[in-house]
């Protein structure tokens, strides 16, 4: 069996009662030297086992402090990223406050150049005289000059059957009778296929000269102008101002105006592709690209509502700044008209307590006192009369028809 005090077996350990010889003492000495030696080497282990242990120790406290390192740099870029999304929105609504502030110039009111969108049941059928009657009396002493009278959509292939409008004859001649100093123009427009499969496409020269006979067609029937709104139009597209200069020669021959709804310009300069990579919908213009339209038109309406501004002091500072941007490239022949939101919805986009008639007239007034007070062929654009509440025509009459 074993001896647990020595770690060697029984039967192999020296009979002790036998003499001890030199050759013993020798050996016996020799065991302690390698007792010793053994007792050393086992202290020198424990030893390096401690600095092992002590190293592990500092391997272990060394990753933690890095883990917390980590951590609190996650911490501070999770605080970060919201922070430098926030700030700069900050900045800009700051920006649009300070620029509704002031006082418009005298004389920045109606040029008597104004516009009124209308739905389509003026042109199919539903509306009587006596609705002419009521909107003549309504448009009284306004600066209404154009009506812009819902007489399409355009057929994705730039076709306009006639039975789109049959009663416009009607009411082109009602109008001109009730409203002799009122021009109708046929507001013309469809969806373009430049945000999805679906709709029309201008790079097709086959849509485009469509187009421009529907619009021979329906000035045929008697309409003062046509009224262009193509949707989602993105800045740039070459293809539209060849489908204007077409089109401002047929107007032109007949010398009745080419009018067009454009889109907001950059707030800031490239704005929309910023905004169309981030959301697949550029919605802004360029404001060389608006340029460019409005040098090809008689009349461009910009419309300035659905602009996603939270308060009406924002609102109103946006459009004073879109009515400068507009006037700085719009040439004076051209006539400028800021669109007002004559419609009240909730939702992404379009707050009704921030786009108010009262905080966009005071913006139109305040954008063309700083830019070009004395601005002849300027004026504002109601959209549009089906949903406009009383409180909006009253807000027109007393901000701007002054």
């Amino acid at each position: 069996m074993t001896d647990h005090s020595t770690g060697t077996d029984a039967e192999d350990r020296p009979d002790t009662d036998a003499p001890t010889t030199a050759t013993d003492t020798t050996s016996e000495a020799d065991e302690v030297t390698e007792a010793d030696a053994t007792t050393a080497t086992t202290e020198a282990d424990a030893t390096s086992e401690a600095d092992e242990v002590t190293e592990a120790d500092a391997t272990t406290e060394a990753a933690a402090l890095r883990r917390r390192r980590r951590r609190r740099r996650a911490v501070r870029v999770a605080l970060a990223v919201p922070l430098l999304l926030v700030l700069p929105v900050l900045v800009a609504l700051t920006a649009l406050r300070v620029n509704y502030t002031g006082d418009p110039a005298d004389g920045t009111c109606t040029r008597g150049k104004d516009a009124l969108w209308l739905g389509h049941a003026w042109v199919d059928g539903r509306k009587k005289d006596a609705d002419v009657t009521a909107l003549a009396d309504r448009l009284k002493d306004t600066g209404i000059r154009d009506l812009y009278v819902h007489s399409g959509p355009l057929e994705h292939d730039g076709t306009l059957p006639g039975s789109s409008y049959p009663n416009a004859r009607w009411f082109i001649s009602a109008v001109h009778r009730e409203m002799p100093q009122v021009r109708v123009q046929a507001w013309l427009g469809d969806v373009l296929a430049s945000e999805s499969p679906h709709g029309m496409r201008l790079e097709r020269a086959a849509t485009r000269a469509a187009v421009v006979r529907s619009t021979r067609e329906i000035l045929a029937t008697g309409f003062d102008g046509v009224h262009f709104d193509l949707e989602p139009l993105h800045s740039g597209d070459r293809n539209y101002l060849t489908l204007l200069d077409a089109l401002h020669r047929v107007t032109a021959d007949r010398d009745v105006p080419l009018s067009v709804a454009a889109h907001q310009i950059d707030p800031v300069p490239g704005f929309h592709s910023f905004w169309g990579t981030t959301t697949g919908h550029p919605k802004w213009w360029s404001q060389k690209f608006f340029g460019e339209v409005a040098r090809r038109v008689d009349q461009i309406a910009v419309m300035s509502y659905d602009t996603i501004q939270p308060l009406e002091s924002t609102y109103g500072g946006y459009v004073a700044q879109q009515t400068s941007l507009a006037l700085e490239v719009t040439p004076p022949t051209t006539d400028l008209l800021m669109g007002l939101p004559f419609y009240h919805e909730n939702r992404f986009g379009h707050w009704n307590h921030a786009e108010t008639v009262p905080a966009g007239v005071r913006g139109v007034r305040l954008g063309l006192s700083r830019t070009d007070a004395d601005r002849a062929n300027f004026g504002v654009a109601l959209y549009v009369d089906f949903a406009a509440e009383e409180a909006d025509w009253t807000a027109y009459r007393d901000g701007w028809v002054r």
